[in-house]
């Protein structure tokens, strides 16, 4: 009976609510950090990075095909070659080729600068 007696002393108590206060702040650290968990606003804006990511991946090679397919695209290849790589997306977007039906302007630059990359690897 006399060690029950001494878990609920004083002394014993601020341990055990030491070690559960540490433990929390462990187990939180090790939830958020190694095990992925993270808050909604963070998911959403991975979300939304992912999203836009996947349709400039679509996008750029139908962007490519529509620049390689228009009216005098040999005149159109070699002034995007003329022109610096930071350019070359601005050239492809101002051509009208990374313009899609239902596109915003961000996605838009975005699958233009994809649209060059692609284009400048083209042979």
């Amino acid at each position: 009976m006399e060690t029950s007696k001494a878990m609920l002393d004083d002394y014993s108590l601020k341990r055990i609510l030491l070690g559960t206060a540490i433990g929390a702040v462990i187990t939180a650290f090790v939830g958020f950090n190694g095990l992925g968990v993270m808050f909604e606003s963070s998911a959403k804006e991975m979300a939304k990075i992912s999203a836009n990511a996947a349709v400039v991946e679509a996008l750029a090679p139908i962007c490519a095909d529509n620049f390689q397919h228009a009216a005098e695209v040999t005149k159109n290849k070699v002034a995007l070659m003329k022109i610096s790589a930071s350019e070359q997306g601005s050239f492809i977007e101002k051509g009208g080729w990374a313009k899609f039906p239902g596109s915003n302007t961000s996605n838009t630059t975005a699958v233009a600068e994809a649209c060059a990359k692609m284009l400048g690897a083209v042979k």
